[in-house]
């Protein structure tokens, strides 16, 4: 689990942005002082920071300036400013982004996926955490997550979805799906894949994604890539 500082002073925004980062599997983490923000992310050592540029005491550079001179952690400035210059200096001081409030969650939850995965290259092959119209899949604990909540797989539904994941927006057939199956030594019947296959998408539909597994008959199935479902 990715832990994320959160350096913002508008509790509610905090706690909107916090809950919504929550429910990805992300680990979210405030300041309680921010006379001794450095000292917090030095306790904390985050996976990534997220901090506002207008804060109480030292402002969002600041920061940024005294966690560059120790660290290369990611850092995404939020910022209700406008100004281009703010945006400039952020680069120059080494964020890595820069979002201007209000932001569509969907934008900030892309951004840190985008960073994350290219500073800590988790979406390789062997990867357990993927996503997935709007929902984040970890193939070690066999869970599906969004915003409505979490369901547990079991392994061959999990195979399943993840066969598809991996040829999304493609068809797959009934005979490769049984085919990875066998190879994987999960023995199963045509009738037996029909009914994983069923109980998967009526899983899926607690979280309002089932549709998104289609049924092609005569050909296979289809996992559909919605990257929208989730705002």
């Amino acid at each position: 689990m990715f832990k994320i500082m959160l350096i913002e002073d508008d509790a509610t925004l905090f706690h909107e942005v916090k809950d919504r980062l929550e429910t990805w599997s992300y680990e979210i983490h405030g300041v309680s002082d921010f006379s001794k923000v450095f000292q917090e992310y030095t306790l904390l050592s985050p996976d990534l920071v997220i901090i506002d540029i207008q804060l109480p005491k030292f402002d969002g550079f600041h920061w940024c300036r005294m966690i560059r001179t120790h660290s290369k952690v990611p850092i995404i400035f939020l910022s209700s400013r406008d100004h281009p210059t703010d945006m400039v200096m952020s680069m120059q001081l080494g964020a890595d982004d820069y979002i201007q409030k209000p932001f569509h969650f969907d934008v900030l939850i892309a951004k840190i996926q985008a960073i994350l995965r290219r500073v800590y290259n988790y979406n390789t092959e062997e990867t357990v955490l993927k996503t997935w119209s709007g929902a984040t899949i970890d193939y070690e604990k066999n869970i599906v997550t969004n915003k409505l909540g979490s369901i547990e797989l079991t392994k061959n539904e999990m195979f399943i979805l993840k066969e598809l994941i991996a040829h999304k927006n493609k068809i797959v057939s009934r005979e490769a799906l049984m085919k990875s199956l066998w190879e994987d030594e999960r023995f199963v019947s045509d009738n037996t894949l029909t009914v994983n296959v069923n109980r998967l998408r009526k899983k899926l539909e607690e979280l309002q994604i089932g549709r998104f597994i289609e049924t092609k008959v005569g050909q296979g199935y289809i996992a559909i890539e919605e990257e929208a479902s989730n705002g």
